[in-house]
């Protein structure tokens, strides 16, 4: 996997650890984006990212363009994307665009199928 999309609302928005994921990610050689509804993001979640979608910058959640837009936009094909969302909704607009998906309920589950999918857990980084 080379791209993590994260959702604003409902995912980044309950902070640590999940917040800790876009650096982590960033650390490992992993583009990051935030994808969101929204028409503006607080500064201090949209400079944890490499890219931010907002709303207005084209297709929205949950049509699976938006997620391909958001890969493109990461230099990632989304085949490579791990996308987490709290929404139903747009996982399956994100499984039908062809990304791997995390559905975001707590923290701790979302941050450790993350760190596997994305090969962050120290005992699992290959040498």
């Amino acid at each position: 996997m080379r791209g993590l999309i994260l959702d604003v609302g409902g995912v980044l928005t309950d902070g640590p650890p999940v917040t800790d994921l876009p650096r982590r990610a960033s650390s490992a050689g992993i583009r990051t984006a935030l994808l969101t509804d929204a028409t503006s993001v607080p500064p201090e979640l949209a400079a944890l990212v490499d890219v931010v979608r907002l709303g207005p910058d084209g297709p929205r959640k949950p049509h699976p363009e938006a997620f391909r837009a958001a890969a493109e936009a990461l230099g990632v094909p989304v085949e490579q994307c791990v996308v987490v969302d709290d929404a139903e909704a747009n996982l399956r607009g994100a499984r039908e665009a062809g990304a791997v998906v995390v559905r975001h309920s707590d923290a701790d589950t979302t941050v450790l199928e993350v760190e596997i999918l994305l090969d962050l857990r120290p005992e699992h980084r290959s040498h």
